[in-house]
């Protein structure tokens, strides 16, 4: 009677100097090896096909057991006698596995990722990848993307954010999502982009956008301003925090800054394009149209003169505690104003902006235009904004400097000056 391998005797096999086989039934063998490792046991089949001595490698013990060894060579022995080489059909199942892996929609999304993360901001390359593994790879990361519907599958991706309160995050997700699909069309793996179809007001309650809390009494502005004055933070937050009531820009703007940008003898703070918001990819030609020109007051100059002795040997105005090479972190000042007893229901950082806003503007002294330039926000007519560009900038050094001095008489306790002038 023919003696067939046992699991004992597959678990007990030794190397030996030589590799060696030892022999299962219908032609399946355990080859043993020496490896770095020990040994090696795999499971193998010899076979004819076409007249051609050909050898079926079935797996590696312990992952595939005995049984399921021998489950496999009678798939092998079905294939040959459909007249199929099994070692072909193999590899073909091997390649349909990897193709079907590499057109996953979280195959193809990584691929889009890293082939353009170099491009984002750092901190928006890691919002990105965190939205994608948090809430969108474990419900349709898997599925090949070809097969990926819009009311099937990525509807109740975004429905699943919304539901955690988290509405604009699932506005993000399905703006990344069909930037993959984007991406995908574009690589032909696929032929529709099914997230452009979504229409997000049809699934989302509305947007209702959120001013950022600000302070706009005098009384209170004046306030705000001793507080700032009798901080007793770091030089370089202090200086950060006199400044940014003065010139009226986004605190990254602001953080950012680089003297290099700052014109003492004309008392000029040029911002080129490629730092201002949504303005990273322009065209050469719209460069100065798209820089943005801060007219410094004399109390802005002040604060930056007070400031050079310490940091105007670096690259950043407002270097980072952890380090000159980089900037201020995007906290300090959050954090200073919380130290002076503001929460974030009483002012943010962005908070000036709409303080200097709405209280220029209800002063009725100064052309809207020249506030809206000031706060850089981007005309879309390319003309006009050059035009805008010149037409204001000595208006917006008399309103910048009219404002600074009006906080200092807040800040000294002065008469209110009433909002409401004259033209």
């Amino acid at each position: 009677m023919a003696k067939f391998l046992s699991d004992v005797a597959v678990r007990n096999a030794k190397a030996k100097d030589k590799p060696y086989k030892k022999m299962d039934r219908d032609g399946l063998y355990l080859f043993v090896k020496k490896t770095k490792k020990g040994v090696g046991k795999y499971w193998r089949f010899d076979y004819s096909f076409n007249k051609k001595r050909k050898t079926l490698s079935i797996g590696k013990y312990p992952i595939i057991s005995l049984s399921t060894a021998r489950e496999r060579l009678l798939d092998a022995k079905r294939l040959l006698e459909q007249g199929i080489d099994p070692s072909i059909h193999k590899q073909m199942q091997r390649a349909a596995t990897q193709e079907k892996y590499a057109n996953t929609f979280e195959a193809v999304a990584n691929e889009w990722y890293l082939k353009f993360k170099d491009t984002w901001s750092e901190k928006h390359a890691k919002r990105i990848i965190s939205y994608l593994e948090r809430d969108v790879y474990p419900w349709i990361g898997a599925l090949p993307i070809d097969t990926i519907e819009a009311g099937t599958h990525i509807i109740p991706v975004i429905e699943r954010v919304a539901d955690r309160g988290a509405i604009d995050a699932a506005r993000r997700v399905k703006g990344f999502i069909q930037q993959v699909f984007s991406y995908a069309v574009t690589k032909k793996k696929v032929q529709l982009n099914p997230a452009k179809s979504i229409e997000l007001s049809l699934i989302l309650p509305p947007q209702v956008k959120k001013h950022f809390a600000t302070i706009t009494d005098p009384i209170k502005v004046g306030e705000l301003m001793r507080s700032i004055d009798g901080y007793n933070g770091s030089l370089v937050v202090r200086c950060a925090l006199k400044l940014s009531p003065l010139v009226m820009l986004r605190p990254k703007e602001l953080r950012q800054a680089e003297w290099s940008e700052i014109d003492f003898a004309t008392a000029t703070w040029t911002i080129p394009a490629k730092r201002m918001k949504n303005r990273k990819h322009i065209k050469q030609a719209n460069l100065e149209a798209d820089q943005h020109i801060v007219p410094l007051s004399k109390q802005a100059l002040n604060v930056l003169q007070e400031l050079y002795p310490l940091t105007g040997r670096w690259k950043y105005i407002f270097p980072s505690a952890r380090g000159k090479s980089r900037s201020m972190s995007e906290n300090a000042v959050r954090v200073a104003l919380r130290t002076m007893g503001y929460t974030n229901d009483d002012i943010t950082p962005h908070g000036f902006r709409a303080m200097a806003s709405s209280m220029l503007n209800e002063m009725g002294k100064w052309n809207p235009d020249a506030i809206e330039r000031q706060l850089s926000h981007k005309d879309k007519n390319i003309i006009r904004r050059s035009y805008n560009h010149a037409q204001h900038l000595e208006e917006r050094r008399e309103m910048l400097q009219f404002w600074a001095d009006y906080l200092d008489e807040l800040k000294q306790g002065a008469e209110i000056i009433p909002l409401q002038t004259s033209q």
